[in-house]
């Protein structure tokens, strides 16, 4: 299995699927040497012949090779969803390419649900069920709260894993607890931190420009923070 976790200097495609061939290498030794070469060599020209080489490579392998791109959202360049899209259209039959991202893909999704070539695991299917959430609090976290607790936490977190650890982290340093699941929100400091960090600070600087100006605003509409914020574009 090829782990490759991205961020915004992967939008360079030669860096890209330079780091997708060494995560592969590291699970399959020598695999794509050649399409690196390739790569390094003339990387403006060279994405298609090299990915034809990496994909006969794989051809040739006798067991499966699986391929994680985490954080794919950070991929907003055109030039690498056209060599990914390459790459998925002629997959090899025993290659499997796992794609986390908080938006997306822009990728042929439509081509390859009607081939039956993908599967999808969209917001709701992540989400933990009541059941999963009272597991994760009581018997993981060893929280021992009431089942009208763990509703409570389970509709203002929508399920959500991230949500459920930060709350239970800040309950074991909370000596109210009915105060406390009352009270919370996305407020509550360490949602607060990991919003800011994993999300906020994740994006470009011009999306987080708009999203602090428009903060103040209890419902948007374009026009509405076109004044606010003072420039154009808001509707989009």
């Amino acid at each position: 299995m090829g782990w490759v976790s991205l961020d915004r200097s992967e939008n360079d495609p030669a860096l890209f699927w330079a780091y997708v061939i060494r995560a592969l290498q590291k699970v399959h030794p020598g695999l794509g040497e050649h399409a690196f070469s390739m790569l390094q060599t003339s990387p403006q020209s060279a994405a298609e012949p090299a990915l034809t080489s990496l994909i006969n490579e794989v051809n040739a392998i006798d067991r499966d090779v699986i391929l994680i791109l985490d954080d794919f959202h950070v991929i907003d360049a055109a030039v690498v969803h056209m060599g990914l899209a390459f790459l998925l259209d002629h997959l090899p039959a025993r290659m499997h390419v796992i794609i986390a991202s908080r938006a997306e893909p822009l990728l042929p999704l439509a081509r390859m649900r009607a081939r039956g070539h993908v599967t999808e695991l969209p917001a709701a299917d992540m989400r933990f069920t009541p059941d999963e959430v009272s597991a994760f609090l009581n018997q993981v976290m060893a929280l021992d709260l009431s089942a009208t607790d763990v509703s409570t936490l389970e509709t203002r977190t929508e399920g959500w894993i991230a949500g459920l650890k930060l709350a239970a982290l800040s309950l074991k340093n909370h000596g109210d607890v009915q105060t406390f699941i009352r009270a919370f929100s996305g407020d509550n400091r360490y949602i607060a931190d990991y919003l800011i960090q994993e999300v906020l600070l994740a994006q470009p600087q011009p999306v987080r420009r708009f999203l602090l100006g428009t903060a103040i605003l209890d419902r948007l509409s374009g026009p509405l923070c076109d004044a606010v914020t003072g420039e154009p574009g808001s509707q989009a």
